[in-house]
């Protein structure tokens, strides 16, 4: 039986050959927020993903010598054509063969259903965290390196409720990331005994949520949850609600951790501000990546940048498992080079893996944050951690247990 792998070498070496190019590219695009409600966030997100990038072509490349590339593609965030205008350039015009991203829900969603799964390319978002991904109609074609909303509104809940906060009132960014963090924070907080003394919807890029703060302090509750963005409704009902001294004590989840945030709206006024997010386990992958990020003045804490190098990684592995640059066979490829068994396969392992993979070993990528053991809808388990304004940032505090 000839070898897939093999062939496809044979037949990318007779085209480099005929074509007189000494070194062919294989891209995988990069679709991000890079304006608009996390635009903050952005930068250090598609830095993890370059900096796997940088490591595959300093060890080689992938395909036997090919240089990976990565265009990319700005959603703005809450802009579904401008999310569905970036996919299409990356699927029929960039002609990728996969994309790392979306970041934002609504974003990811709108990528996918008009450009990426017509087009039958494979994306892996290091950041969109609604439940509401779990349920696309895609083909296998759509999967995160962060664990689900359902999760980190669970353990936002339980957070609250062990440093003895049992009344709030919560205001949400009335898309996919805000509703779905939402009804998964109500539900186990109300389930934990809290109460909610109000639970409101706001429209994302507004100038005012007076308004919408007047009736969520109508109880007299002193803790405000704010699930939304950084840079922009988030960043503005924060200002207003500290203006208007209606709350005492804000709380937040990943979409708000930015040092952005707290030097727009002042240090004093937001230390001890709580929030939630995304984080790393402690495992070898962890620390070999929080080694290279700082040697590439990468902040290796900054907000889904682990979860971003792996899904560059994990896309590189499962092209040089699928044996070309080809789209057809991706998923399963995926799934094969992240899942046990397996000989493990650490962060910057790069030539290591294209060694075993040649000789048709099994591998099994333990990443920057963690294990990504893909279920049906293509979610990985994960763990949230704590974060506390302190000194004018965001500073971890650990992991929330279960």
């Amino acid at each position: 039986m000839i070898n897939k792998r093999a062939l496809a070498t044979a037949v990318a070496a007779s085209t480099l050959a005929l074509s007189g190019v000494a070194q062919a590219e294989v891209k995988v695009g990069f679709l991000g927020g890079f304006t608009g409600g996390i635009e903050s966030l952005t930068p250090p997100i598609f830095e993890g993903a370059q900096l796997a990038v940088e490591q595959i072509n300093e060890q080689g490349g992938i395909l036997d010598g090919q240089t990976l590339v990565m265009p990319t593609g700005d959603t703005t965030c809450s802009d579904a054509s401008a999310a569905s205008n970036a996919a299409d350039r990356m699927v029929n015009s960039e002609n990728v063969t996969a994309i790392v991203g979306a970041l934002c829900t609504g974003a990811t969603i709108a990528a996918a259903n008009n450009a990426a799964i017509p087009g039958g390319v494979l994306m892996v978002s290091p950041a969109s965290t609604a439940p509401a991904v779990s349920e696309l109609d895609d083909n296998d074609l759509v999967f995160r390196t962060v664990p689900s909303d359902a999760f980190q509104g669970e353990m936002l809940a339980k957070l609250l409720l062990e440093k003895g906060i049992d009344a709030v009132a919560v205001t949400y960014v009335n898309n996919d990331y805000g509703q779905g963090l939402s009804d998964a924070f109500s539900a186990a907080f109300e389930a934990g005994g809290g109460e909610i003394t109000e639970n409101l919807a706001h429209e994302d890029n507004r100038a005012d949520y007076r308004s919408e703060l007047g009736s969520l302090s109508v109880s007299g509750v002193d803790t405000l949850v704010v699930l939304a963005y950084a840079d922009t409704s988030g960043q503005t009902v924060l200002r207003q609600a500290y203006e208007s001294g209606m709350f005492n004590q804000y709380v937040g989840a990943d979409g708000m951790v930015g040092d952005s945030l707290v030097e727009a709206i002042g240090a004093d006024v937001l230390d001890g501000m709580i929030a939630t997010r995304p984080g790393s386990p402690d495992l070898p992958g962890t620390d070999i990546f929080i080694e290279a990020a700082e040697a590439a003045d990468l902040d290796p804490s900054a907000v889904f940048a682990a979860q971003a190098y792996d899904a560059a990684f994990l896309i590189a592995l499962a092209i040089e498992q699928n044996g070309s640059a080809d789209r057809e066979g991706l998923s399963e490829a995926l799934r094969s080079v992240s899942s046990a068994p397996g000989e493990v396969i650490l962060p910057g392992e790069w030539e290591k893996a294209v060694e075993l993979i040649a000789a048709g070993t099994e591998i099994n990528y333990e990443g920057a944050s963690g294990s990504h053991e893909f279920d049906d809808n293509g979610d990985v388990p994960g763990v949230v951690v704590e974060m506390v304004v302190e000194d004018g940032t965001f500073t971890s505090k650990g992991q929330v247990d279960l």
